[in-house]
């Protein structure tokens, strides 16, 4: 069976659910899946629904007169994807290992529903990572007078192989703005969740001289404001004065990891929503 995963939003209206569901009924489809949610501030209707159809389906043609037919009629702004087609997302990476490693593993042992078809990295430090898991590692470096090239080998790379998103596993450079608007609400980033307060190469130090009780992580969706992307993920965990600077730096790197990989999950199998800056996550 091909599993087809619709993700809607538009104004909240009556007979939207109804409608959709008839729809793929009448198309020869199985709901296996099928969840809603309404922002009463703003009067939205957003939904996401999984389908199975017979192998002859031919999704297209169904696009077409799902468009025709509803998205039309209701004003929809909405996205389809086929189980078919795995997403393909590209690692951006510098010094810092931690994050890439998790990915990885997750990855080889098939927890994660996309291919990885390349690494990049502005040092060629985790270059032996990628080798030990097969995947090619492109070293681009990155100076302020470099950085247009960089970034120009960097978009034919994720041209060449037809990348859907991009993670940015403790990549240590800005995004430009160039690369945002080819891939908007479709580049992952990952930091600690002491901004704005500890700002600086040395959060962790800062809070530790500040005696903070709880320190977190936050997965966010990259604009052209810093870190202030529609967030996807996040988590704490609790610290005491027993806890030395290494324990903060410690705890934080394992928060970065899992909170990075859910991240990564909840959009690889399409259940995010974006909306004024802000996400609808679907479980």
């Amino acid at each position: 069976m091909n599993t087809i995963t619709i993700l809607i939003h538009c104004k909240d209206q009556s007979n939207i659910i109804a409608s959709v569901t008839n729809f793929i009924s009448n198309n020869n489809g199985n709901i296996v899946y099928i969840d809603q949610h309404v922002d009463r501030e703003q009067n939205i209707f957003f939904m996401r629904l999984e389908s199975e159809f017979p192998d002859t389906f031919a999704i297209e043609q169904f696009k077409i007169t799902f468009k025709e037919t509803l998205a039309n009629t209701f004003n929809m702004k909405w996205r389809m994807y086929s189980s078919e087609k795995k997403p393909k997302m590209a690692v951006f990476v510098s010094k810092y290992d931690h994050c890439l490693y998790d990915l990885l593993g997750r990855y080889n042992s098939g927890e994660l529903n996309l291919e990885i078809p390349f690494i990049i990295s502005n040092h060629d430090d985790l270059k032996p990572i990628a080798e030990a898991f097969n995947i090619p590692f492109y070293h681009i470096p990155v100076t302020k007078d470099t950085k247009a090239l960089a970034e120009k080998k960097q978009l034919d790379l994720l041209e060449k192989f037809d990348i859907d998103f991009i993670v940015l596993a403790r990549y240590m450079q800005i995004i430009s703005e160039r690369l945002i608007d080819k891939y908007p609400n479709k580049i992952i980033n990952i930091h600690h969740s002491f901004l704005p307060a500890f700002v600086g190469a040395k959060p962790y130090h800062s809070a530790f001289k500040r005696g903070v009780k709880i320190i977190g992580a936050t997965s966010h969706y990259v604009t052209e404001e810093l870190d202030a992307g529609p967030i996807i993920e996040q988590d704490v965990t609790r610290v005491t004065h027993a806890h030395s600077i290494h324990d903060l730096i410690a705890k934080g790197r394992d928060l970065e990891k899992i909170v990075l990989a859910n991240a990564v999950k909840l959009h690889a199998n399409r259940k995010v929503m974006v909306y004024n800056n802000k996400t609808v996550i679907f479980s």
